[in-house]
């Protein structure tokens, strides 16, 4: 029987690819997303639309709201910077928030039997969030193998699988097409038009750009 993982997919360019890599390793994915107040939410439709088409047998959307909080540009009424990606943590991290959904896919494994996790951070092509880094998802699957049943019973550990975190957003475009990946089935923009059109300036628009350009491809999505 096929193994399950829970994979964490945003309809973004990087968690397709992640998902694409999942499958191509013997997994059968199950995508997780969340709508969590986000102010460029069109990428849950995105992801409701095409989870399935990019490779989920289930996709499972965990909702609940970050905007109490705020204290981010995608969670408060504070502008996305359009300026490029620079040295500092920018104004688009969201506090804690892959700690947040590692505990939901974690929650969810558990209930699935599925002891991977697969998460598309990336610690190069990326805009310097604290959360996308190795150390990271090292530290925190060590908790969860301290936090969960399996781990206690001393069954199979659980694994977070992070397979784009020291690859280049071209290397990543390059597998995701070696892989199949429709590209146009994806949305990465977090400051996109009512029409779901992409901002291209943001600096998840500026990087996905970049990682196509420097591939030698074209971006098949619309940018305003």
């Amino acid at each position: 029987m096929q193994r399950k993982a829970v994979v964490l997919y945003s309809s973004g360019l990087d968690s397709s690819t992640c998902m694409a890599i999942a499958k191509a390793e013997g997994f059968a994915p199950y995508a997780i997303s969340f709508s969590y107040g986000q102010r460029h939410g069109y990428e849950l439709s995105v992801a409701r639309q095409n989870a399935k088409l990019i490779g989920a047998l289930e996709h499972l959307v965990v909702e609940f709201d970050l905007r109490l909080m705020g204290g981010s540009a995608l969670t408060a009424d504070i502008d996305v910077p359009k300026n490029g990606v620079g040295d500092d943590i920018p104004v688009t991290y969201v506090p804690a928030r892959n700690t947040i959904f590692l505990s939901f896919a974690l929650g969810w494994a558990e209930v699935l039997g599925a002891t991977d996790i697969y998460i598309g951070v990336n610690a190069l092509d990326y805009s310097g969030y604290p959360d996308c880094r190795p150390e990271y998802i090292t530290a925190y699957e060590k908790m969860a193998n301290l936090a969960t049943k399996a781990g206690v019973e001393g069954a199979a550990p659980l694994k977070i699988h992070a397979p784009l975190i020291n690859m280049t957003k071209a290397d990543i475009i390059r597998r995701g097409m070696e892989l199949g990946v429709d590209y146009s089935l994806t949305h990465s923009c977090y400051d996109p038009g009512p029409d779901g059109i992409s901002c291209g300036t943001c600096d998840s628009c500026r990087l996905r750009l970049k990682g196509f350009a420097e591939a030698g491809l074209i971006d098949p999505l619309r940018y305003a």
